[in-house]
Order: C-alpha cells, then structure tokens, then sequence
C-alpha cells in the first residue's frame, strides 16, 4: 500500500510538471482534439520501458556524458518543434465545432523522440524510481509493480484529463485566442529546450 501511495504521489508530480511532453500534449489537443491529446500523454508507455529496464539493472551504470549528450541532443530537438508550432500558429484556425482530426503517427513518433532523447525520465529512474522498485520488489514483487503502475496510472492519467478539458473546449475559441494558445505551448517547448540545452552544456 505504501509504494501504491509513493508512486501515484510521484506520477501526478511528474504529470502535472510543465515540460516538453506536457507542451506536446497541448498543441496536439489543440489541434485534434481529445484523441490527438491522449496519444500523446501515452508515449511514456511506449518510450519509457527502456529507460525502466536500463534504470533497474543497471542504476548508475550509465556515464554523465550520456545523460549530458541526451539533454542537448532533446533541447535541440525540443527548439526546433517550438518554432515549428510558433510560425504554424501565424495562420492556424481553430477546428470547426463536430470536427476531430485523426490521430498522427508522426505526432506520436515525435513524441516518443522527445521523451526518448529528455535527460529527466533517466534521472528519474536512475535517482529515485531504480532505488524505490528494487526495495519494494526485496519486500514482494507485487509491492515493486503496485509502485510501477501507480507512478503511471497518474503520470498518463494527469495528461491524459489536461487533453480532455483542452479537447472539448478548443472550439469555443476564437481565431485569436486558439493562436495564443499555440503560441503558448510553443513557448513552454521551447523554454524546456534551451533548459536541456543550458543543462546539457554546462553539465
């Protein structure tokens, strides 16, 4: 019970913290509404089993030049769909009520990269989850995946309810007030691309 509450008490921390996730999250809530959103707010259950696996067995096996390389190499990419969503939001119109964009593979591929290549999944499970599951898992492996899945019920459930809200009220607004918002999340990408890049540089 113990490591159900610790993991659901850090997913929703990690859930709710601004980063480049989340600012995909957004833009693709946007623009496609709630199914757009909620592909998006899964990519950690695609992209995060081997940052798991690597974290559990081999916790601080991984060399500082590696997270290092990962945080510039993310920030990099992070900035460059930042300014992608800022200059398509010049233009963009907000979707007609009744209309839902189909989800994207490329959306989802993209996001996958982001989480991929963001140093913060790593140091999470290297720092804080690997220490965590491996105590939990000496006390029973059920108390090691009530943490596991916990952590994740809330970190994807958290997003997964921001792209909800964000889908069923984007046709309310108007030209205007649907590029403020892209131009929003577009900043929120790229302020989290110039910290994994500061990060990545400095060490």
């Amino acid at each position: 019970m113990r490591e159900l509450l610790l993991g659901l008490s850090l997913g929703l921390g990690a859930g709710v913290a601004p980063g480049a996730l989340l600012g995909l999250v957004i833009t693709a809530s946007l623009r496609g509404g709630f199914r757009a959103g909620l592909g998006l707010a899964c990519v950690p259950l695609l992209s995060d089993l081997p940052v798991v696996l690597l974290s559990v067995t081999a916790v601080g096996a991984l060399p500082g030049a590696l997270l290092r390389a990962l945080s510039v190499l993310g920030g990099l990419y992070v900035v460059y769909l930042a300014v992608s969503s800022a200059r398509e939001a010049r233009t963009a119109l907000p979707p007609e009520p009744g209309v839902t964009a189909p989800s994207s593979a490329r959306e989802l591929l993209r996001g996958v990269a982001v989480n991929m290549l963001n140093p913060h999944p790593w140091l999470f499970w290297i720092a804080v989850g690997a220490p965590i599951f491996a105590t939990a898992w000496d006390r029973s492996p059920a108390s090691a995946l009530a943490f596991t899945g916990g952590f994740y019920l809330v970190l994807v459930g958290s997003k997964a309810a921001l792209a909800a809200l964000i889908g069923v009220g984007r046709h309310r607004l108007g030209a205007r007030g649907y590029r403020v918002l892209l131009v929003g999340s577009a900043l929120l990408l790229a302020a989290t691309g110039l910290l994994l890049l500061v990060r990545g540089v400095t060490g």
